[in-house]
């Protein structure tokens, strides 16, 4: 063979030269084909959104990926790389409400669902070109002619059989718990995505030290046989959450002290419960310890320093079954209130910080509804019936307080929510802390300087909110998988076994609910009393269902009446849309005979990226040998940023 000379050295002319000859003569096409029958090498290759332009991030990536495929080609191994587009998601529909003017309350008012996943559908694969482009100039090589693309019928097929044999499997379920949300991206979001690079940002909070006022008559004798109020300190983060306040959760084998002191707003004579190792970290400032409890009594308004006396030491088992006044008493559970504002134990509880007793607010902390869930009996979370009869929390899914809280009704509960230039100057965590201290109940009001997860897609807080989602049982299996990991040849080797290992270690059941619109449905109906219920793996399977509802007179006609069962092509998959504008009209009838509706949550776009292994190859309708035969499947190379080993990586 004959190579081209060069009399000076023209680098961006070498390059077009070289593409050309690639592009003339098909080389990436011929360095597959020449292989056939060769033994695989598998790549798989982590899908971008096209909604973004590539950036040098990605030329950086791609540059590391494409080199041990070219080095296994010319090892003779046969390296497919088929090219992927992740088309689903938050960062899709944000774009597409920025540009249209319009937020996520406005979908099915000003703009139908349809029309808002149109434009979805329509902008999601606006830069295909400059990707194209940039993949071509750069020399990597993969196959941009027939990629898999997450919003294709075959692919979320694919994806719903997937769901279904894990539904089969008694590992997918619905319930009710707390959850990390975002009133900005309006949807929860799973465990694995608050642990994106960045998530955790510092942030300065203001935080209270609330007195909860003890009820005299409920208190044990010897602590009965004082004559002053006796109050419970509780440190927190997020005063916003005190209204919410239904118990006050100890540490039965923590020490505790009964102090002596005055409050430093109000200068009124107080007696306070707190952890003994925590005194020294709440008096602080202007509190100064007395020797004798006479010097406390000595104490006027004017004195510079506020005197306080340590007295009786008991453990925190001493203190259970207390009940106390409400904080803020700006509304009552809506039922179980006679079970609330009492002291109750956890194990959870510490004495690294705060003041050794917990703030329980059980709508808004996981912890606070497992503890809560657990007390004998049970304290009831912070829940009010709205105008429709449903218990909700005093804040919506928009971040703001419930008409309940009068005055601070329709205020965001975090100024982050608010529009630029639109927060106030004070926080509500700031008028709640000012009424506190006016009432005689803050000890304690400062600003602290913590972590706080932020959404990885709005960058704006999250709350910990009550949600009714499906989840999949990842503590199941997670024994398994850790197992698993250990097989896996990893660079750098500490990055797979410490960093995700321990990951895996402790891995919760993922939240798989999205409340959004442009995405996979979750392809399972259930009857209105959520006693029987039916998962869809196939397109095939939900015309078989259809054809029941339009006998069971529950649906006119099948929607998908054009489409050919058991033809693989792609016009016949291009008469389905399996989205939710469509699929959320579809009713099905149960084997009792009674109609069942689509759960209305999406599915979490990692889901979509993790399923391509199968869903790429429309497993299993199409292709079956590339996995069952593993020519495809699993990977011999995944080479990604090491913030994909817990998002991408981690769905696979």
């Amino acid at each position: 063979m004959k190579f081209a000379e060069y009399k000076g050295l023209n680098l961006p002319k070498l390059g077009e030269d070289v593409l050309a000859f690639w592009k003339d003569q098909h080389i990436f096409d011929k360095s597959i084909t020449s292989r056939e029958g060769k033994p695989s090498y598998v790549f798989y290759e982590g899908p971008p959104s096209a909604n973004g332009l590539p950036g040098i991030h990605h030329v950086i990536s791609r540059t590391i990926k494409d080199i041990f495929p070219r080095y296994k080609t010319m090892k003779g191994f046969q390296v497919k790389r088929k090219a992927g587009w992740d088309t689903h998601g938050l960062p899709v529909e944000l774009g597409v409400e920025k540009e249209l003017g319009i937020t996520k309350e406005d979908i099915g008012k000003k703009i139908t669902i349809e029309e808002y996943n149109a434009a979805c559908k329509k902008a999601v694969m606006r830069y295909t070109d400059a990707w194209n482009d940039l993949t071509e100039k750069m020399g990597y090589w993969i196959d941009m002619e027939d990629p898999y693309v997450t919003y294709k019928s075959k692919y979320m097929e694919t994806v719903w059989w997937l769901l279904k044999e894990i539904y089969d499997k008694g590992l997918l379920y619905k319930g009710y718990t707390i959850q990390p949300y975002s009133p900005k991206a309006g949807t929860g979001l799973s465990s694995h995505e608050l642990n994106q690079p960045g998530t955790y940002q510092d942030i300065t909070d203001t935080t209270v030290t609330a007195q909860f006022k003890a009820r005299k008559e409920t208190l044990p004798a010897f602590l009965a046989a004082y004559d002053q109020p006796i109050y419970l300190l509780a440190w927190t983060t997020t005063p916003w959450t005190l209204p919410s306040n239904t118990a006050l959760t100890v540490g039965e084998g923590i020490e505790y002290v009964l102090v002596k002191t005055y409050n430093q707003y109000t200068f009124e004579p107080i007696q306070v419960i707190l952890a003994k190792n925590l005194v020294k970290t709440q008096f602080t400032g202007r509190y100064e310890l007395a020797e004798e409890v006479a010097e406390v009594e000595q104490f006027q308004e004017g004195d510079k320093k506020i005197p306080y006396f340590v007295g009786d030491s008991f453990k925190g088992k001493e203190l259970l079954g207390i009940r106390y006044e409400q904080l803020l008493p700006f509304t009552q559970p809506y039922q179980g209130a006679e079970h609330a504002f009492r002291v109750i134990s956890g194990d959870f509880v510490t004495t690294e910080d705060g003041t050794g007793i917990v703030h329980t607010a059980p709508t808004f902390g996981a912890d606070d509804m497992l503890v809560a869930q657990k007390a004998h009996p049970p304290v009831p979370p912070m829940l009010v019936l709205d105008e429709n009869d449903n218990p909700v929390p005093l804040v919506d899914l928009q971040g703001k307080f419930r008409p309940e809280m009068k005055e601070l009704a329709g205020k965001y509960v975090k100024n982050e929510y608010y529009e630029a230039g639109e927060a106030p100057e004070r926080s509500v965590d700031i008028e709640l802390a000012i009424r506190l201290k006016e009432e005689n109940k803050a000890f304690k009001v400062e600003k602290y300087k913590h972590p706080y997860p932020n959404c990885w897609r709005t960058d704006k807080p999250i709350l910990y909110y009550p949600l009714d989602s499906w989840f999949i049982k990842v503590t199941a299996v997670k024994d398994r998988m850790y197992e698993l990991n250990q097989t896996i040849n990893w660079k750098p080797k500490a990055t797979g076994e410490k960093r995700f290992g321990n990951w895996l270690a402790n891995a919760n059941d993922w939240n798989l609910s999205r409340s959004r619109f442009w995405g996979i449905p979750l392809p399972i109906w259930r009857t209105e009393d959520g006693k029987e219920a039916l998962c869809i793996g196939s397109v095939a399977e939900l015309k078989e269902e259809m054809e029941k509802a339009v006998t069971a007179g529950f649906m006119e006609a099948d929607l998908f009446a054009d489409f050919t069962v058991g033809d693989m092509s792609e016009q016949n998959y291009e008469k389905v849309d399996l989205h939710k504008n469509i699929v959320d009209q579809i009713v099905l009838a149960s084997p009792s005979g009674k109609p069942m509706y689509r759960e209305l949550d999406l599915i979490d776009v990692w889901f979509d990226s993790g399923s391509m292994p199968y869903a790429q190859w429309h497993y299993p309708f199409e292709n079956r040998d590339l996995i069952d035969d593993s020519k495809s499947f699993p990977a011999d190379l995944i080479a990604e940023g090491v913030d994909q080993t817990r998002g991408w990586f981690y769905t696979l």
